[in-house]
């Protein structure tokens, strides 16, 4: 119960913040970007993670680190944890890689469900599902995932998140060994 309670607590908080970005964005109207613009703009964005998360190039933990703002406030919700800084981003990333990360074998990352709303040229949200499938230490087919909201912000023709929020899939639904 109390998971489930600082669960939407981090979703209020999240919404609550995302709505302040957008309306900090402007008021263009995302229907005067040409539909192909916006298509390329979600292009790119799904590009970058896929990208980012291809596990058979080498410094995954640097890469993954790539996709975020390296300076200012990054805003970040995963795990029942809020980080604000890239410092304590990276300090989280690397140490899931070191945890989680580096126990599997032959990972893959599978991006599901996918929706991007294009706010500005240069502001645009990200929902998708992801799943990881890969082996364990032992052998044992394992799949950890979940549903993952990013909120980008283009900046020197960069794109960034500065904004995520995560939810794991529980792992009593995840392929695997039971506890």
């Amino acid at each position: 119960m109390n998971r489930l309670l600082r669960t939407r607590q981090s979703l209020f908080v999240f919404a609550t913040v995302l709505a302040g970005a957008v309306s900090a964005c402007g008021r263009i109207d995302s229907g005067q970007i040409p539909t192909a613009e916006r298509r390329a703009i979600a292009a790119t964005l799904e590009h970058l993670v896929t990208e980012a998360y291809d596990f058979s190039k080498p410094d995954v933990g640097k890469r993954l680190l790539a996709l975020y703002a390296d300076s200012g406030r990054v805003i970040s919700a995963a795990g029942g944890r809020v980080t604000t800084t890239h410092d304590e981003l990276q300090a989280e990333i690397f140490r899931f890689w070191g945890r989680v990360g580096r126990n599997m074998r032959q990972p893959r990352f599978v991006l599901g469900s996918n929706y991007v709303d294009i706010i500005t040229r240069d502001a645009a949200v990200m929902t998708f599902t992801y799943s990881i499938p890969h082996l364990t230490p032992q052998g044992t087919a394992h799949t950890v995932g979940g549903a993952w909201t990013t909120f980008w912000r283009r900046n020197g023709g960069r794109w960034m998140i500065v904004q995520e929020h995560l939810s794991d899939t529980p792992e009593s639904t995840a392929a695997g060994p039971s506890t």
